[in-house]
């Protein structure tokens, strides 16, 4: 079970990763709500790809890190999806 503050917690990494992302990837998020949505997803991503590696990812600054790589590359598929259809 998730507490407040560990929500509050993700709903702030994943909303840093999604701004930081968007910023990298040149503005494919928008909006504090669309940044935090990619943000989680990206999170997810990146938890994913660290599992199967056996890797962990500890700690606030990791977790933003880690949330912003998986939101970079979420950004991208989407941008390359788009670009071909």
């Amino acid at each position: 079970m998730i507490t407040p503050g560990g929500l509050i917690t993700i709903l702030l990494v994943g909303a840093i990763a999604g701004f930081i992302a968007g910023k990298i990837t040149k503005g494919r998020g928008s909006g504090l709500i669309v940044n935090t949505i990619v943000g989680l997803i990206g999170a997810t991503l990146f938890g994913i790809i660290f599992h199967q590696l056996n890797l962990t990812n500890s700690g606030l600054l990791n977790q933003i890190i880690g949330a912003t790589i998986g939101s970079i590359i979420l950004l991208l598929v989407i941008g390359a999806l788009k670009k071909a259809a």
